[in-house]
């Protein structure tokens, strides 16, 4: 009788052991979260806007962070953060969607109005941000932590490089930006924060006057 009990409880937990193995086993990966951005803990400014020198930046103010061998984290600058403002919607591509480098791959909506930024790489989109869909004003408030846009799969990171801001022209780079819209709208001078010189996070906000749409399209490049 002895026996028969300790084959039976010995059975038990054979039969436990597997029911929990098998329920971890159908459970998904835990999805690598994505790492801080190491520019942002050494900030770095230029006419007051943030441009942190780990990342790398396309002409049309969007900016990506190598996060693994041909694995990519995109985003959009404070410059163009700035510019789109208060945005009511953001259309992210779709995971498995191809992004091609100079092309429109996501759009803002403000006021019935949207503008189209274009992609820094060329790819397969891994990954969106769930937080940024749900709530865009982060984007304004965090462009280069919280604010990501997209993740993405780059099979040909070399090429992706060469239509890349070089490091050296970045700063000269964004201070022509911000050179050229204070030089079409003056009055956006008054719209800079009075704390250090930081930029208003909804520079248009200044400009009733101005299409919102004609002018992120000239600085996206869209």
């Amino acid at each position: 009788m002895t026996v028969i009990l300790v084959l039976l409880t010995l059975l038990a937990f054979i039969v436990l052991d597997a029911l929990l193995t098998r329920q971890k086993a159908s459970q998904p990966a835990a999805r690598p979260q994505p790492r801080p951005l190491p520019g942002v803990l050494q900030p770095s400014y230029v006419e007051g806007f943030l441009v942190p020198e780990a990342l790398h930046y396309h002409p049309g103010h969007s900016w990506l962070l190598r996060e693994r061998k041909h694995v990519v984290r995109v985003g959009a600058d404070e410059f163009a953060a700035a510019l789109a403002g208060q945005m009511a919607k953001v259309e992210l591509p779709k995971p498995g969607q191809w992004l091609r480098q100079g092309q429109k791959a996501w759009t803002f909506y403000r006021n019935g109005e949207k503008a189209e930024m274009v992609s820094p790489i060329e790819g397969e989109v891994l990954e969106v941000n769930p937080e940024v869909l749900a709530e865009p004003s982060l984007i304004r408030e965090d462009p280069y932590g919280r604010g990501w846009l997209v993740t993405v799969y780059v099979p040909d990171e070399e090429n992706t490089a060469r239509n890349l801001l070089p490091t050296k022209l970045v700063r000269d780079w964004m201070r022509d930006a911000v050179e050229r819209l204070y030089a079409r709208q003056p009055q956006l001078a008054g719209a800079v924060a009075a704390d250090g010189g930081r930029p208003a996070d909804d520079v248009f906000a200044a400009l009733p006057d101005v299409s919102w749409r004609e002018l992120t399209r000239e600085f996206f490049l869209s």
